[in-house]
């Protein structure tokens, strides 16, 4: 599709040539190329723009909330083929590294939240809870990341409950448990050393208990489907109906606004005044939606209708690669197990560049249990800030991701997790406190590799509510978006509090920490700050930790 000429900093619109991500490998029949109707409708209460995760959910509470509403959702390419559809697989809170024990809370809700709806739906995305492993290659970023833990354990222990703080333990006895925690049961403590979480190189480890893998682009394809297949709502004289439209590979180049007055009348006939209402004119290349309320679930790609957000919202590309695991090998006296890592996986930090890496991990299950690896935006161009073009992958980038994995993540086959192979001999304790060898690297032939177009917020919280005239909106105008790579623990109740913003007036109860919440004072604080390339530059997890350095 042809880009408008743009303004520096402003995101393009999704291109029409994307990447093939190995989430979209089965892509739904039901959505592919779906529109619910031959011609774009000329109105509707309600549209959203955008058919990932954030969109799917408040088109979802929408019709809960609002079943008379007729909604229509607009997506440039096809449906959840943006940030949602091109993840790394994970959906897993942050309890020790929010930036507050309320936003830990409010993301261990959303992660409960998408459990319980995929339990209770029998939703077929691969839900997999599991732990989620963070390993830190830097010393300094561990002491960082356990200072934050001590102080969650000492105010807030309920939350620090859903973590645990993994040693090297090098003062410890021969029994290999040093560094696990020590109110564990034997069995327990063995798996949660660093040798057992396959991370024995790691300065440390911090596990969370609460973490899944799943098939993102699945989850939100049965979301969509559901909502096509409930078709219209009546009640029943057959009145209130409603309706959800989904218009796939229509893409939304515009937005205008119009102020209607509507006069009121008194007894009698007389006029008593007039009240106004915001109609929004919906642009794109195939015709025009009037509506009264505009949902922006447009992430990354904001921007494009509102280049106020250009220094608000950035657009950032990820990379993420499937790999093989490692041939097995068949030297030993028995048949090894295939590979199973049990864990999701953050590798974070580096031994010289403390902030520098955030990378991303898990498993597909058999038989072809690929490694989704995901990260090194640390040897992309401009490290990937400002970028909206997802049709390309970094070669640089790729190349780190092939060769780099098993350097940080033991891929060896276990028979039974926190095994070792047996030893010839015994170590000396001066043997014991070196670090063990580096691992040695080896290229894993990629089955996919792929981009994708994250939203970096400029002081790291989404924003979520309505849009002041300010920043190019007005009444009957709102905006979820800005995750900064974090949108799977986050998107779905940040929708549901827009959808109550909007369908349950100035005294709807909201769910919704402060800091998400989208103000001009917000607007005016956030551009006292660096923009997001200055913070960027000073590594991918400085904007989380680096504050926190000085403090040590």
């Amino acid at each position: 599709m042809a880009q408008a000429q743009l303004l520096e900093g402003q995101s393009g619109l999704p291109v029409d040539n994307p990447t093939r991500s190995y989430w979209h490998r089965e892509p739904s029949r039901k959505l592919l190329g779906h529109r619910t109707t031959a011609e774009l409708p000329r109105s509707a209460d309600v549209v959203v723009v955008g058919s990932g995760i954030t969109g799917a959910f408040a088109a979802h509470f929408l019709r809960e909330k609002r079943p008379g509403l007729d909604v229509v959702m607009l997506e440039a390419r096809e449906a959840c083929w943006g940030a949602t559809g091109r993840n790394g697989g994970h959906c897993q809170p942050a309890i020790y590294a929010a930036a507050a024990p309320h936003i830990a809370s409010f993301e261990l809700r959303n992660f409960l939240f998408l459990k319980s709806l995929v339990e209770e739906y029998s939703i077929p995305c691969d839900w997999r809870s599991t732990s989620g492993v963070h390993a830190f290659y830097s010393a300094e970023l561990f002491d960082i990341v356990r200072s934050l833990v001590n102080n969650l354990a000492d105010k807030y222990p309920d939350l620090a409950a859903n973590v645990a703080v993994v040693t090297r333990g090098e003062d410890e006895d021969k029994s290999g448990l040093g560094g696990s925690p020590s109110y564990l049961l034997e069995g327990e403590r063995r798996e949660l050393t660093l040798d057992g979480l396959r991370v024995p190189n790691a300065a440390g480890a911090v596990v969370q208990w609460n973490a899944a893998s799943l098939w993102p682009y699945k989850l939100v394809a049965f979301v969509l489907e559901r909502l096509l297949a409930s078709g219209t709502n009546a009640d029943e004289k057959g009145e209130g109906s409603g309706s959800f439209n989904l218009q796939t590979n229509t893409p939304v180049t515009g937005l205008s606004k119009a102020d209607i007055f509507i006069p009121h009348s008194g007894g009698g006939g007389s006029n008593q005044g007039a009240s106004s209402k915001s109609i929004w004119t919906v642009h794109t290349p195939r015709g025009t939606v009037a509506t009264s309320q505009v949902f922006l679930a447009t992430n990354g790609y904001t921007s494009h209708l509102l280049p106020q957000f250009s220094d608000l919202i950035v657009p950032t590309r990820g990379q993420v690669s499937s790999l093989k695991p490692p041939p097995p090998q068949h030297n030993g006296p028995s048949e090894q197990p295939p590979l199973d890592i049990g864990h999701t996986y953050y590798i974070e930090g580096e031994p010289a560049d403390t902030f520098a890496r955030d990378d991303y991990l898990v498993q597909r299950p058999p038989p072809a249990a690929e490694l989704v690896y995901g990260g090194g935006r640390q040897h992309a161009k401009k490290r990937g800030i400002g970028v909206w073009d997802d049709s390309t992958i970094d070669e640089s980038v790729a190349w780190y991701l092939r060769g780099e994995l098993g350097s940080v993540v033991d891929l060896s086959p276990r028979h039974g997790a926190g095994t070792r192979e047996p030893q010839t001999g015994e170590k000396s304790k001066d043997e014991e406190k070196l670090p063990p060898p580096p691992s040695k690297k080896q290229d894993l032939e990629p089955t996919y590799e792929w981009t994708g177009i994250m939203g970096y917020s400029r002081d790291g919280h989404p924003w979520v509510g309505g849009v002041p005239e300010s920043l190019g909106g007005g009444d009957g105008l709102w905006v979820c978006a800005g995750y900064t790579g974090h949108g799977m623990p986050n998107a779905v109740l940040s929708a549901k509090a827009v959808v109550d913003m909007l369908v349950g007036g100035d005294d709807a109860e909201i769910d919704l920490p402060p800091e998400y919440e989208l103000t001009e004072n917000r607007v005016a604080a956030a551009r006292l700050e660096d923009e997001v390339a200055e913070v960027d530059e000073k590594g991918s997890l400085f904007m989380e930790f680096g504050s926190l350095r000085e403090g040590l």
